[in-house]
Formats: structure tokens, C-alpha cells, sequence
């Protein structure tokens, strides 16, 4: 089997490949970013290539032949430009869909999110028919939700490739500890801080409840979807919902009620004073984001998370502590100028 994977150097991306690579049945994988790393993996070719800016021919030579493609390319940054992430997420993604189709690749195996969804409940859990309209308001679940309906089509019109949607939750892993820094908290967080017993104190709202998972296995579900005959979506988390209560003992802390409000305003203060990258926005869509049931994966994917939530939260906290990262562009433990380089990008104003 060959097997093509988009943004193969990130946070999901080499954990896929890893996986992918210990599948015996996987003889080949090429792997696609769009900048070239000082990685490697066994049976593994890393292949430079901007999605939102191929050319078709270029795409097709690299799937022609492919027996899956899987794709998980994605631009989180910059949030202060949501043209630039529409262009590389949306229409990367139709150019990567259109190319399947082109070359007639029998499986597409598309890395969707919980984000995808609308809002939903936070205490039961929802399967993966609940809709996928995702929040408006904010970018990623806009663009999540489009691909979802674009996918719609494309089986629709595409009915003998098999196309699988992965929805996985907040995916964790120490490697991934300073690229998800810069992402989401920005260049002005003292990661030393994140030391249990330093915060004396962790905000605990009731709608701020969340599902995570370890990076390898989400790896191990994208495997299992490449290798098992199965066609659909397929919601992936651990089992542990993480809140406020858990992250305070994790930190050895007081969780602290605190009005969902009063955090959406801190963070909109910080936003609009170019101190946090994360929009206010992201925090709308993250407290309505439903729990999801993950049977469906269990059952058909015969997929099991090997890490709790608290064991990959854990991991990342360490991971943030040690400036910890990989050894690929997106996951380097630091970038040109340090935090000082950071600043320099307008804080999610640039890529």
C-alpha cells in the first residue's frame, strides 16, 4: 500500500506517519509540507509542497498510483488574517480533493475536528450524526464546517472512493508543546508558571469542558481508517472530559467558579492588545463545542486511546515547561528571534 500524507510534519502529522510506518501492510508513504524538515521516518519520502499554491499537474504526480490519501494539512495562523487561512485551508483542501478524484485515488482519509460541529451539549456525549455546521463566528470552525459540506458532494458525485472523516478532539503531545505556545497562548505567557503548586488558583467554568487526545493515537485511528474497510466520520478523544477541576489538580491549585463571561472578556482584552494570537472568537466556539461519543470508532475502527487525558495534559504541561519540541519546522522548540520573533509577526497577525 502507498499512502500520501498532507502536512506531514505537524503535531498530527508525524504521529500519522509514525503509525502508518509500523503498519505492515503500508510499503511506501510520501509525505507533503510545505517546508522541507530535518525529519525522517522509516519507508518515508517528505516532499515540499505549498497546497495552497500547486499547481494540479504537481498534485497529480504524487498521487498518481496512491492507494489513500490523508489529509491533514492545516494553517491555525495567522487569526488576525482569516483570508489567508481560508485560501490555505478551504481551497488547499478542494485542489487535494479535486486531484483524488483526478487520479482516481480509492480512499481519502480527511482530518476533520470536533470543531466541525454546532453547538452542542456538555453533559451527554453526541455521535457523529449530530450536525456539523460548526460556530460562524470563528474562523477554524467556519472552514471545518465548509469542508464538511464539501466533502458531502464529493461522495455524493464520488461514490467508489471511500472517503473517511476523522473528528478528533484537542490533540496533545509534548513534541507539540511549543508550536500549540506560540499558536494559541502567545510569546507573553511565562511557561514557568505552569509548575504545580506555582498558581495558587485555576478558573473553573462550567462550559469550559473539553475533549483531548494524545497525538499517537490519533495516529493509530487515521491507520486503522487507511488500512480497515470503513467509509464516514469517526469522532476521536480519550475518555476523560478535561475541565477546570482537573487542570487545578494537575497544577496542584484551587479551582476557582469563575463566570464564563468574565474569561471571554479577559481574553477579548488581550486580543485587541496583541497579547495573545487565540481569538475571542475561538473561545465562543470552544465553550458550545458538544461532547462527542466515540463508539463508532471503538466498534468499527476496533480503536482504543492507550493515554488519558490527564496523561497527555500532563505530557504537554512537562512538554511547556522544557520549551519542549520536534524536529520539524512547524514543531521546533523556538523560531528565528525567539519570543522576540514572535512579537515581530504581529502576534496572529502573520503567519
Amino acid at each position: 500500500m502507498r499512502v500520501v500524507v498532507t502536512g506531514a510534519t505537524g503535531n498530527l502529522g508525524t504521529s500519522v506517519v509514525r503509525a502508518l510506518a509500523d503498519d505492515p501492510t503500508v510499503e511506501s508513504i510520501v509525505g507533503l509540507a510545505r517546508r522541507t524538515p530535518r525529519w525522517s521516518s522509516p519507508k518515508t519520502t517528505v516532499r515540499q509542497m505549498d497546497l495552497s499554491k500547486a499547481e494540479d499537474d504537481a498534485l497529480d504526480s504524487v498521487f498518481a498510483d496512491a492507494d489513500a490519501v490523508v489529509h491533514l494539512a492545516w494553517l491555525f495562523q495567522p487569526t488576525r488574517d482569516p483570508v489567508t487561512t481560508w485560501r490555505t485551508n478551504v481551497l488547499g483542501s478542494l485542489r487535494v480533493f479535486e486531484a483524488v478524484a483526478r487520479c482516481a485515488v480509492p480512499a481519502l482519509v480527511y482530518s476533520s475536528s470536533v470543531g466541525a460541529y454546532s453547538p452542542g451539549p456538555k453533559d451527554r456525549r453526541v455521535a457523529e450524526d449530530w450536525p456539523t455546521h460548526g460556530w460562524p463566528a470563528a474562523a477554524y470552525t467556519r472552514e471545518k464546517a465548509y469542508l464538511e459540506r464539501v466533502l458531502d458532494a464529493f461522495e455524493a458525485e464520488h461514490e467508489a472512493i471511500r472517503v473517511v472523516r476523522i473528528r478528533p478532539g484537542f490533540v496533545f503531545q509534548r513534541e507539540a508543546a511549543s508550536e500549540q505556545r506560540r499558536l494559541f497562548l502567545g510569546p507573553f505567557v511565562p511557561t514557568s508558571l505552569l509548575r504545580p503548586g506555582v498558581l495558587p488558583v485555576v478558573p473553573n467554568s462550567p462550559s469550559l469542558r473539553m475533549q483531548v487526545v494524545h497525538a499517537s493515537d490519533v495516529g493509530e485511528a487515521f491507520r486503522s481508517a487507511v488500512t480497515r474497510d470503513v467509509r464516514g466520520a469517526f469522532n476521536v478523544a480519550a475518555d476523560e472530559v478535561v475541565d477546570g477541576a482537573l487542570l487545578a489538580r494537575l497544577l496542584d491549585a484551587r479551582p476557582v467558579p469563575t463566570p464564563t463571561w468574565l474569561l471571554r472578556a479577559a481574553l477579548a482584552a488581550a486580543w485587541t492588545l496583541r497579547l495573545v494570537p487565540a481569538s475571542p472568537q475561538l473561545f465562543d466556539a470552544l465553550v458550545r463545542l458538544p461532547l462527542m461519543d466515540t463508539t463508532r470508532a471503538r466498534t468499527e475502527l476496533g480503536w482504543r486511546p492507550r493515554h488519558s487525558a490527564t496523561e497527555a495534559i500532563t505530557e504537554w504541561l512537562a512538554g511547556l515547561r522544557e520549551h519542549a519540541g520536534g524536529r520539524t519546522p512547524p514543531l521546533a522548540s523556538s523560531v528565528r528571534g525567539g519570543r522576540l520573533g514572535e512579537l515581530a509577526t504581529g502576534v496572529g497577525k502573520r503567519a
